[in-house]
């Protein structure tokens, strides 16, 4: 993995730690998603704008407009699931669970479907990771949040596998766009028509941007690094912010339960991203 891929990996799983905290102890985690999503959309269209203009006005060939869509979709879906995880279980179990969980279904859509080919030391470093996130996740400490959760990995590794490939169709930022107003418009119907005497005020859209800033700067890390790197790879390392979370998470929240086995699971996260980083 190139040093640049690295370094948006990393950057994304700090980004990605920061929001999760901050939708798990919102009052509504979809609602906040719903918000996070709707102004970070409106945002990021300014400065797509002026790259679309300065750019000569590049656009997508039809399949990449498509996967886009499939990506905003399964975006949907995961968003949902989400949720209803942080709604039923603790932030240091959940994310573990459904982050560490995704890594082992990219890994296997990568080798199988997508036909990468890493060398020894980065398969190395992936199965510390995959052994780290293994410990750290405990499904059967999550209860009812388990199935949820073990649902956000499936959308993750789905739509992990369709940015891999959508990203290398046309410019990244363009393709990122396109698949965040996806997620906006769906989730945001999705809550009004389900919830359709929902009000919100302004300070509930202000903490809806604190999320949705770093949600879609992490997002938009995470698909640089696919165009430099194989889903195989930046999947595993990508979840490195379950390190961040579950620190958080322990020591923080005071969610101990398991507390030596997970943060020996980080350790061994850490290990795999430096066999991964220098490969």
């Amino acid at each position: 993995m190139s040093l640049l891929a690295l370094a948006l990996v990393l950057g994304a799983a700090t980004l990605h730690a920061t929001w999760n905290v901050l939708l798990k102890t919102s009052d509504n985690p979809l609602h906040a998603a719903a918000r996070a999503v709707t102004s970070s959309a409106v945002l990021l269209t300014i400065p797509v704008a002026v790259l679309w203009l300065a750019w000569g006005r590049p656009g997508l060939p039809p399949v990449g407009w498509l996967l886009a869509l499939v990506s905003s979709v399964l975006e949907l879906a995961y968003f949902i699931f989400l949720s209803v995880a942080y709604t039923r279980g603790e932030l240091s179990m959940v994310y573990p669970l459904a982050r560490g969980t995704a890594p082992l279904l990219a890994v296997a859509i990568g080798l199988t479907v997508l036909g990468e080919r890493v060398s020894l030391v980065a398969l190395a470093g992936v199965a510390c990771l995959l052994a780290g996130v293994w410990a750290v996740r405990r499904p059967a400490a999550a209860g009812s949040a388990t199935l949820p959760a073990l649902l956000v990995a499936v959308c993750i590794a789905a739509y992990s596998a369709v940015d891999r490939v959508g990203v290398r169709l046309g410019p990244v930022w363009l393709y990122g766009w396109a698949l965040w107003v996806g997620v906006a418009v769906l989730l945001s119907a999705w809550v009004l028509l389900r919830e359709r005497n929902v009000t919100w005020r302004a300070a509930d859209w202000r903490r809806g941007l604190a999320i949705g800033i770093p949600m879609t700067a992490a997002y938009l890390m995470v698909l640089g690094a696919f165009r430099l790197a194989p889903l195989t790879v930046v999947a595993p390392v990508r979840e490195s912010a379950i390190v961040l979370v579950t620190g958080w998470g322990v020591w923080r929240l005071h969610e101990r339960t398991g507390a030596w086995l997970r943060m020996a699971g980080a350790g061994a996260i850490l290990a795999g991203v430096v066999l991964v980083a220098i490969r």
